[in-house]
């Protein structure tokens, strides 16, 4: 097999068609060249250059073999560099898992940031409950996840991203929807609600509880599903209500109202992302310090 070295050669005698300047070109000189040429056309069983005239000239196998030699060279300039970005996290590929409600708003903003600030990562995304997320990033399935605290491990380290508040979702006939003022938690006593599941979706089942024991309020769970589209659906249906995050607004449920709620303002909805401390992908490390600095730029303009 002909070597890159060799293309080179034969590539700068095809450019020049004189031995003498192409030897120079390339910092040689002229017998060892000759010497390339040759072995190069004992390879491949072809002459490439017609010797029986003064001049250099190139056979018709040699204009054929000129233009594929250049797409070897391209692709070998392009798989170098290629590789270089990649050594340093400007190119390569980040496998990210996220929850259906993060897919509402921040999973577009880590989306943002990867196009913006590494354009050469890859992103393969996943859809997969925060439980399913750590099972995949501790097996090597996923590099980085996109999940609802709290996560343990030793190996896996996380960073707070993002906080929303919890709307209230009422059909658009229910008196709270109708009223001027804000719903207030304690509205939510004795009423039929749309609890989450508290296998499926542990993180806003605790989350709900949590405000409910805290304003020690007792709503009537009629339903528990586990999506916040589904949660949606049921309130439309006029199931109940029930308390979603700030980012389902972008799913427009037509019959369904959504308004702030007072007594809830502690208990922001959390979301983070998760990576094992062990996991060595450049790009994994390129996409969080993008990801990590806009985080903090975010977080510098709203003290400001």
């Amino acid at each position: 097999m002909f070597s890159l070295e060799q293309l080179v050669s034969f590539v700068a005698v095809a450019e020049e068609l004189h031995y003498g300047r192409a030897a120079e070109r390339l910092s040689m000189t002229q017998p060892p060249l000759s010497r390339r040429i040759q072995l190069l056309e004992r390879e491949l069983g072809v002459e490439l250059f017609d010797r029986t005239h003064r001049a250099v000239r190139m056979t018709p196998a040699g204009r054929v073999f000129l233009a594929e030699a250049r797409k070897i060279l391209r692709s070998a300039q392009e798989a170098t560099l290629y590789a270089r970005r990649a050594k340093k996290g400007e190119a390569g590929v980040v496998s990210l898992g996220f929850t259906a409600t993060a897919a509402y708003s921040s999973l577009e903003r880590v989306i943002a940031v990867a196009n913006a600030e590494v354009p050469g990562v890859d992103l393969v995304l996943r859809e997969l409950v925060t439980a399913a997320q750590v099972e995949e990033l501790l097996a090597g399935g996923i590099d980085l996840g996109l999940i609802r605290p709290p996560v343990a491990g030793a190996d896996v380290v996380t960073l707070p991203l993002w906080r929303e508040r919890l709307l209230a979702a009422l059909p658009s006939a229910h008196p709270l929807a109708r009223r001027k003022k804000n719903p207030d938690v304690r509205d939510f006593d004795g009423e039929p609600f749309i609890m989450y599941s508290p296998s499926e979706g542990r993180y806003f089942h605790d989350l709900v509880v949590a405000v409910f024991r805290s304003a020690r309020v007792l709503p009537e769970y009629t339903q528990y599903p586990c999506q916040v589209h589904t949660v949606l659906a049921l309130v439309k249906a006029e199931l109940g209500v029930a308390l979603v995050p700030a980012a389902a607004a972008v799913l427009r449920f037509e019959g369904v109202v959504l308004r702030p709620v007072d007594g809830v303002e502690n208990r922001p909805v959390e979301l983070e992302l998760m990576w094992r401390r062990s996991n060595d992908n450049p790009a994994l490390g390129a996409l969080l310090a993008a990801v990590g600095n806009q985080v903090r730029r975010a977080r510098q303009s709203t003290v400001d």
